[in-house]
């Protein structure tokens, strides 16, 4: 049971107005089954046969997205349902009412991540100050770009100030500079352009990606950045650790613009490719929007700045 010692916060309608509990401690905001019934002018069983079809099929997973909470005028306790699964429900009923919606409950997050309050401060009273100044720091490094969304810079701003490590070691070299799993693994350059032309291949057919994407400008530019990742001296590996390996992957790409178009999302892929293949960090703690802005803070660093940026990726999936 879930005790309710949330802050609320009030969805403007163009009916009238939404109550919702701002849970700034998980980043989501929870809703009521009639909540949401109202938010999206939907009837009761259409919205439960949503969620139940939600849960079944694995895209929101309930154990952490459903809540009992305790709340006034009533006996017992009432089912909450978090923002994923609101906007589910959403995009099933009435999308532009969830695209509108998703925008204010970022911005709701957003400001509260900005402000400091997502922060437990009875738990991290010892900290409190290193984090704050490790959100700061990770703003300040962040690249100028229209192409990169605030709220794609506040999740990685959020990973980042999760390790505790003051970004003034960005100034003084003090970032890692190896990773810590020496494990050998294989991977070809045949391997990695299969891959790739697979993510081509399905964006073609979502529309969002032409016969561009991903075509070498060069002759072997995809077996020339497998070799350099692997590539060795005097039976040693340059890049002796798979961290340090996914990382320059991931900064080749970005960085060495390799192909015609789709540089950055076939940098983002592969990091995240090798990663499941070398299986040494959980994907899930990498968010789409945290890869997004960490691809783009990698393809606009300046190149004397290499090893802080693959620095700052080391200690990323550390």
């Amino acid at each position: 049971m879930r005790k309710n010692n949330a802050k609320l916060v009030i969805y403007q309608t163009k009916s009238g107005s939404l109550e919702f509990k701002g849970d700034f401690e998980k980043d989501t905001i929870w809703a009521t089954q009639s909540q949401i019934v109202e938010l999206f002018s939907v009837d009761q069983s259409v919205v439960s046969r949503h969620i139940r079809n939600i849960f079944d099929e694995g895209e929101v997973s309930s154990k952490s997205n459903m809540q009992k909470m305790h709340i006034a005028n009533s006996d017992k306790p009432v089912v909450f349902y978090s923002l994923d699964v609101v906007l589910a429900v959403g995009y099933r009923t009435n999308s532009k009412i969830a695209i509108d919606f998703r925008k204010w409950a970022t911005k709701v997050l957003r400001q509260h991540i900005l402000e400091g309050y997502t922060i437990n401060r009875r738990l991290i009273s010892r900290n409190y100050q290193s984090y704050l100044k490790a959100v700061e720091n990770v703003k300040k490094y962040l690249p100028v770009s229209d192409k990169l969304k605030t709220s794609d810079v506040l999740d990685l701003v959020k990973m980042f100030a999760s390790t505790w490590l003051s970004l003034d070691s960005y100034d003084k070299d003090g970032l890692p500079k190896k990773g810590s799993t020496k494990r050998q693994i294989t991977v070809t350059s045949n391997d990695l352009s299969e891959a790739l032309s697979n993510l081509k291949e399905s964006l073609i057919k979502q529309g969002i990606a032409t016969d561009l994407f991903g075509q070498g400008r060069q002759k072997n530019d995809v077996d020339s950045i497998i070799k350099n990742v692997f590539q060795s001296y005097a039976g040693k590996d340059l890049y002796p650790t798979l961290e340090e390996k996914a990382a320059n992957l991931l900064y080749f790409i970005a960085k060495g613009h390799p192909f015609l178009d789709g540089n950055k999302r076939s940098a983002a892929f592969a990091f995240v490719w090798f990663l499941r293949k070398a299986n040494i960090l959980n994907i899930s703690e990498i968010t789409p929007e945290a890869l997004t802005a960490l691809t783009l803070l990698v393809a606009e660093s300046n190149p004397k700045d290499k090893g802080k940026i693959i620095g700052l990726i080391l200690m990323l999936i550390k």
